[in-house]
């Protein structure tokens, strides 16, 4: 039985705090705020216990599947575990209590660490200038081609289209859309490559830039990439990198050696902070030199021993956020790469695409494989065997529920039928990837053996079953009448 809401508990005159008494003088409600700007009837909140609401809140926790209850392999997402230590360093009084308005030298620590996390990125990405300002990946994408945008403006042409390959992220052409260009696909080829001959026969004068997932979105090291790079450049376009799968790179490749211009990172992803759930993200943007005059301002600069803010820079793209970014998402990451270091950056990804390769051997025989390259930090599978018994990719998301995992990526990208997209991530154990194994092995034969009511009423062990999802996107009701 699902929990009842919060307007439905408690009683009238039950307290989970109580107040000091008064210390200052009195004053009418009717002295402070003006009768048109106050509420005309009395709100109706619920009155509860501090225990009432601490279990209320964790019971609703655990109905929720989240990284610290199992395991989540949401392919193209990494879901890896967000170490504890991460959320102590952001909570601590000298960062949790700052101000953005206070003055720049009381907040030296702040600056300084801000400054150092560019300067890591930077160096892990191989690039010349970095902005910490962009609120999310996506977020990330605009920033880069406004500056793509900014760069050719400056040049005298702003030129009118970006290449996306047919296995790109679905913000990407949306990215495009909302800076002012056109997006122009370029297909794979059977080896989930771009395609090299449609790309140069489309490459022109008004070509702006290329957006490239490396690792792309099948799992599969763009090896070609040095050659796509040459073919952009030498139209004098630009090579832009999606960094949602740069969990795969850290310490091994640097995206400013293989030829980018741009690389936005996702810092919930590769480096640990948390995953939104409507709350703050962070997405720096990287560019190399001849891109650093339009980089969003302030910037932050060290004179000497001081840190502070710097605001002229005249062909800047302007603010892009509040402040300088999400700060306590900005402190996350920087732990994060404090704690690990170069060499444990390293074994990050060396770890993920180890898993992901495991799994990948252990699963491969039951499910179709659409692209034979030997993966990185994740894979891309096919229910199409599974589909010629009745059974479909979203049935085989809905039965691993059963089994206390969450279901992987599944329909994307859109160029594999019934795609199940799988990234175990660093942080799972030999363990814990064998047990998801053997869960994708048992609904395989399951399948084969036309089990199709198991499928068609999974889930059964969650708190809500299976639904209408048609009829729950169309008729959608989470309105509470107060």
């Amino acid at each position: 039985m699902l929990p009842k809401l919060l307007f439905e508990m408690g009683s009238n005159g039950r307290e989970g705090v109580q107040l000091p008494e008064l210390d200052v003088p009195a004053r009418d409600l009717s002295e402070l705020i003006p009768m048109q700007h106050r509420r005309k009837q009395e709100l109706r909140l619920p009155q509860l216990s501090e225990p009432e609401v601490v279990r209320h809140f964790v019971n609703l926790s655990t109905l929720n599947h989240h990284v610290d209850k199992g395991f989540y392999p949401l392919g193209s997402c990494t879901m890896k575990y967000n170490p504890k230590i991460n959320e102590e360093t952001q909570s601590l009084t000298g960062f949790r209590c700052l101000h953005p308005h206070q003055p720049e030298e009381t907040v030296q620590g702040a600056l300084e660490l801000m400054f150092l996390l560019g300067r890591y990125l930077q160096e892990i990405a191989g690039l010349d200038g970095l902005t910490l300002q962009p609120a999310a990946g996506a977020h990330g994408e605009l920033t880069g081609l406004m500056l793509i945008y900014a760069y050719h403006q400056s040049r005298g042409n702003t030129r009118k289209h970006i290449l996306i390959p047919d296995s790109a992220h679905g913000t990407n052409p949306a990215s495009v859309s909302i800076s002012g260009y056109s997006s122009k696909q370029i297909p794979s080829n059977d080896a989930g490559l771009v395609d090299l001959e449609h790309l140069r026969r489309v490459v022109n004068e008004d070509t702006a830039a290329l957006m490239l997932t490396n690792p792309n979105t099948l799992g599969i090291f763009e090896t070609q990439v040095d050659k796509v790079a040459k073919i952009l450049h030498d139209a004098g376009a630009l090579m832009y990198m999606d960094g949602a799968n740069l969990n795969a790179l850290v310490g091994m490749v640097r995206p400013g050696d293989l030829g980018f211009d741009v690389v936005h990172f996702n810092l919930h992803k590769t480096f640990s902070t948390p995953h939104g759930g409507g709350g703050p993200g962070a997405g720096p943007v990287g560019v190399s030199k001849k891109l650093i005059p339009f980089l969003p301002l302030p910037c932050i600069v060290k004179e000497s021993q001081y840190y502070t803010m710097y605001y002229d820079r005249e062909q800047s793209i302007g603010k892009l956020s509040t402040f300088l970014g999400n700060f306590a998402v900005l402190v996350r990451a920087y732990t994060y790469i404090c704690m690990l270091g170069s060499k444990g950056l390293k074994n990050v990804s060396k770890n993920a695409i180890i898993n992901a390769n495991y799994l990948y051997n252990l699963v491969k025989d039951y499910y179709h494989v659409p692209y034979k390259s030997r993966p990185m930090h994740e894979f891309v599978l096919s229910g199409d065997k599974q589909k010629a018994f009745g059974i479909k990719t979203l049935d085989i998301a809905k039965r691993l529920l059963d089994f206390g995992v969450h279901a992987p990526t599944v329909y994307f990208p859109l160029i594999v039928s019934e795609a199940l997209m799988i990234e175990p991530t660093e942080t799972e154990s030999k363990d814990s990837i064998e047990e998801f194994a053997q869960y994708l092995i048992d609904i395989a034969k399951d399948a084969q053996a036309g089990k199709i009511d198991l499928f068609s009423q999974a889930p059964m062990n969650t708190p809500v079953s299976r639904l209408d999802e048609a009829s729950a996107a169309k008729e959608l009701n989470i309105r509470y009448e107060f």
